[in-house]
């Protein structure tokens, strides 16, 4: 072996028979299939490993979202956060997920046009939705919604034509407004209100929202850009459980619709997108500013939890957070400070300054803040993962043309280790029952 392929492997030796093998190294990481080669014996299994939940494995090569949890860092296709929440819009920051790079100004214009243009679903869609019962859950409904969109679309199943996944993507990121829109109002027994192609992208899902008996319905430009801040925070979060779901599931060629379908069923989850309504009944549980300290005790204690706090990736700070507390102050302009907001800010202030939450690293994440903003809107909880999906659909679609595209890829079918019972013998019922 060189130095070099020395300097770049990794070196185990097995202790079961001491024989020793070597290991790639490449960026950072060993391929599993490597392992496989250390065994007892030619007839028996090579080596294998055991993660659930992949909290050290990588499923893919992806070069749509980088993370930093321990600096606190998040870039899409390398740019900071920071600078496309403070600078660009939800549609180009769509663009750039999908296509890799920043669009021209007639690139711009042409995929703006192409999304404006296919909000509308088809008629049937209405019919559809209209089925569902009258207190049917929103998410419920997006995720049905999306699915039966594969139906509409049955082209969408060749997937390996680049014009037809561009115009899947387009009809999904302009759809998804109108079905979120819709399943809000059906909720609330009212009738649906169709896109405005007037309206900018997040002005005209508000309007879908929002309107009634006026003729034009205009929201205030701050709550606009506020919740197209919040769309572009959740744009994309690298291999999280809904993405990872869209590529397990689009790993088996279906259409992007199906695979998109199997995201939302995702984030349905309480432990992905209810984050944010889980602080909202932690704050509003808290009552006063006066009941936060014995609140602290009780976590310490282990009697309560510290919801908003603490990121499977982010061991620093969210950065999104940090964005997401300057939209607080915007959209509460407009309508009114939530008393909530003083309970929030104060309870992260405590948090903050405790030796107990900053050895542990616990942090403010994306969702602390995000509930206030959406319960400003008058949306109600079971709203908030739908707003979620809407803006993290340009994420997923990014993840699913990377992975139709990657010929690394291959189906889904993790290894499992078996814990039942081996070779019993079967007895016919009728013995057994005797």
């Amino acid at each position: 072996m060189t130095d070099v392929a020395a300097k770049d492997s990794l070196t185990v030796t097995d202790n079961r028979t001491g024989q020793q093998y070597d290991i790639a190294i490449n960026d950072n990481t060993i391929a599993a299939k490597d392992l496989g080669q250390i065994r007892l014996t030619e007839d028996e299994p090579g080596l294998a490993t055991y993660d659930p939940g992949f909290v050290n494995t990588a499923s893919c090569r992806s070069a749509v979202t980088f993370i930093d949890g321990d600096k606190g860092i998040l870039e899409y296709r390398g740019y900071p956060i920071e600078q496309l929440a403070e600078k660009s819009n939800f549609l180009e920051v769509a663009y750039l997920l999908v296509h890799g790079s920043l669009p021209t100004k007639e690139q711009y214009d042409s995929w703006v046009h192409e999304i404006t243009y296919h909000t509308f679903v088809h008629e049937n869609v209405k019919g559809f939705m209209h089925g569902f019962r009258y207190d049917a859950h929103p998410m419920g409904m997006l995720m049905a919604s999306v699915g039966a969109l594969s139906t509409f679309y049955p082209d969408a199943r060749n997937i390996s034509d680049a014009d037809n996944r561009h115009m899947q993507i387009v009809r999904m990121i302009a759809k998804m407004p109108t079905l979120g829109a819709w399943s809000f109002r059906h909720a609330q027994g009212k009738p649906f209100v169709y896109p405005d192609n007037d309206l900018g992208y997040t002005a005209n899902f508000l309007s879908m929202l929002f309107k009634m008996s006026e003729q034009k319905f205009e929201a205030d430009p701050r709550l606009v850009k506020a919740l197209d801040v919040l769309f572009i925070l959740h744009a994309d979060h690298e291999q999280n459980c809904s993405t990872n779901a869209v590529r397990s599931v689009g790993s088996s060629q279906v259409d992007p619709y199906s695979a998109v379908a199997a995201g939302v069923g995702a984030l349905y989850g309480p432990l992905h997108g209810g984050a944010n309504e889980a602080v909202l009944r932690m704050l509003k549980r808290i009552g006063s500013k006066e009941n936060i300290p014995a609140f602290i005790e009780g976590v310490k204690n282990g009697n309560e939890r510290l919801m908003g706090f603490g990121h499977r990736v982010y061991k620093n700070f969210d950065p999104r957070a940090t964005i997401i507390k300057k939209a607080c102050d915007d959209v509460f302009e407009v309508t009114g400070v939530n008393p909530l907001l003083e309970i929030a800010k104060e309870l992260e202030k405590i948090a903050l300054e405790d030796e107990y939450f900053v050895k542990r690293k616990l942090y403010p994440n994306v969702d602390f803040y995000s509930g206030l903003i959406y319960e400003a809107f008058q949306f109600p909880p079971e709203m908030f993962t739908v707003l979620f999906a809407i803006g993290r659909t340009p994420g997923w679609l990014a993840q699913w043309a990377e992975l139709v595209q990657d010929k690394d890829q291959k189906i889904a079918r993790p290894k499992q280790i078996y814990t039942g019972d081996r070779e019993l013998t079967f007895t016919a019922a009728s013995e057994r029952w005797a």
